[in-house]
């Protein structure tokens, strides 16, 4: 639920601050994603080589990760509008899977770790797929890369 709040507020706050933001100039909403990015590949490896401990440590960066600035996530409520509870759900999933993931790892148990992980995996894709590239070209004036690349 945190997590979907953050992303949900980071996205819609953007536009209320600016609507003139410059790639020279991201938002910290953009290097918290870059981060979520990482840890996700940090427990892919782990998943790959049955490595609980890290996929134990990893899962609550990505449940618990930090908030952009008020202002920045006020900007990124004013874009999403109506589509907040979207938004926001797709965070919830992503916040209760990484704990889930968290738990089984603990408990040292690989599918249940696996089947949490593409809970989170899934939640991300939904809410790249839907928000995205609107998000990248209102705040940064272009469409994003070719997913892949």
């Amino acid at each position: 639920m945190k997590i979907t709040l953050l992303l949900a507020i980071s996205i819609i706050a953007l536009p209320v601050a600016s609507s003139t933001v410059n790639a020279a100039e991201p938002l910290m909403f953009q290097s918290v994603m870059r981060d979520l990015g990482k840890h996700m590949q940090t427990v892919t490896g782990a998943i790959a080589h049955e490595d609980w401990d890290l996929v134990a440590k990893t899962a609550p960066l990505i449940a618990e990760h930090p908030q952009p600035p008020l202002t920045e996530r006020m900007r990124i409520m004013s874009f999403i509008g109506s589509n907040m509870d979207k938004f926001k759900e797709f965070d919830t999933q992503t916040h209760e899977g990484a704990h889930e993931m968290e738990h089984a790892a603990i408990a040292r148990n690989g599918v249940q770790v696996i089947n949490a992980f593409q809970k989170v995996q899934t939640s991300c894709l939904q809410c790249h797929q839907a928000f995205r590239a609107p998000f990248v070209e209102h705040f940064y004036g272009n469409k994003p890369a070719a997913e892949g690349k």
